[in-house]
């Protein structure tokens, strides 16, 4: 027992010395950074370029080529930041670029001083390389275009929808370069996948908008899709047949004088549907020669159904003398 207690002491003394170790050995790498961090160096830094202030008029067509090198001298403290987060240097187009035929163009020497104040009295700037850039421009387009739905839905037995799929906004207004403005000519969104679908829909569905272009606008980069859905069933009723375009000198006797729709409708409409909602013709001015038959043609179908179809496809038909 006393054994025991001997080496669980000892044990311990050996754990508390670890841990001390430890514990200086972060102290001195902490020492060791702040001792690192508090000296001056100088280096040369890719600042990317934030355009301000471009008029409403023009877009600046966009060319990731045009950075800034950017030579400063700081404490190590100040360098973090560089480090941890893209540089970016804002060039104000009122103030900082003139206007030169189709380019715009930013002088270092011109600019100098205001791509200065942006660093604070903690930083010098030594250096900036190029010592000028040149913008590319375009006439800015506003279009209006529509928004088509790219979607593959699918309704449970004996669901449906009456009217059409609703987009809000059912289109979008597109701000660009007149170049790349005037090739648009509708947005279509994401692909929307539902299956087995029975209950109304409201759902927001992304537009399917390019990735790499910062030169275009678009006023929505989501829209709502939304439907009504409904019970649906089939219905059938008996429709008079009506023969057009007999010749006065012609008598005829056909049959059946009746045939059957079937139409498509939701459980709603159902009841208010009647045989007056639908009218069949079969047209005498298309019957060939030697030929006994009428082809029926379903020419009224009232709004009240979603679809509606004719079962049989021929009339008899004889000539009376």
């Amino acid at each position: 027992m006393i054994k025991k207690l001997k080496l669980n002491i000892t044990a311990g003394f050996k754990n508390r010395k670890i841990n001390v170790f430890f514990l200086f050995l972060i102290l001195s790498i902490i020492i060791l950074i702040f001792s690192k961090l508090s000296k001056v160096y100088t280096n040369t830094v890719v600042f990317n370029i934030n355009k301000v202030n471009v008029p409403k008029e023009y877009v600046i067509l966009n060319d990731s080529s045009k950075k800034l090198n950017i030579t400063l001298k700081t404490h190590g403290f100040n360098w973090l930041k560089y480090y941890f987060s893209k540089p970016k240097i804002a060039i104000d187009f009122e103030r900082d670029v003139v206007k030169k035929n189709a380019l715009y163009v930013w002088d270092k020497f011109e600019a100098y001083i205001n791509i200065e104040k942006q660093f604070g009295n903690q930083v010098e700037l030594l250096n900036i390389s190029p010592d000028k850039i040149y913008f590319k421009y375009d006439v800015n387009l506003i279009k209006k275009v529509p928004v088509i739905l790219n979607a593959d839905i699918n309704f449970s037995t004996g669901y449906d929808i009456f009217n059409a799929f609703v987009i809000k906004p059912d289109s979008i207004v597109v701000i660009g370069p007149n170049a790349i403005v005037e090739k648009i000519n509708s947005v279509k969104t994401k692909k929307i996948v539902l299956d087995n679908v029975k209950s109304n829909i409201l759902t927001p569905v992304k537009l399917n908008l390019p990735k790499n272009n910062n030169d275009i606008i678009y006023s929505d980069k989501q829209v709502s899709l939304m439907a009504t859905v409904e019970k649906f069933t089939e219905g059938t009723l008996k429709v008079p047949i009506n023969v057009i375009n007999i010749p006065e000198n012609l008598s005829i006797k056909y049959f059946p004088k009746f045939i059957n729709v079937i139409y498509y409708t939701s459980l709603n409409n159902f009841n208010s549907i009647t045989a007056k909602d639908f009218q069949v013709i079969c047209d005498f001015k298309k019957v060939d020669d030697n030929q006994t038959f009428l082809l029926p043609e379903l020419i009224k179908i009232t709004d009240k159904v979603k679809t509606a179809r004719i079962r049989k496809s021929r009339i008899e038909f004889i000539i009376e003398k």
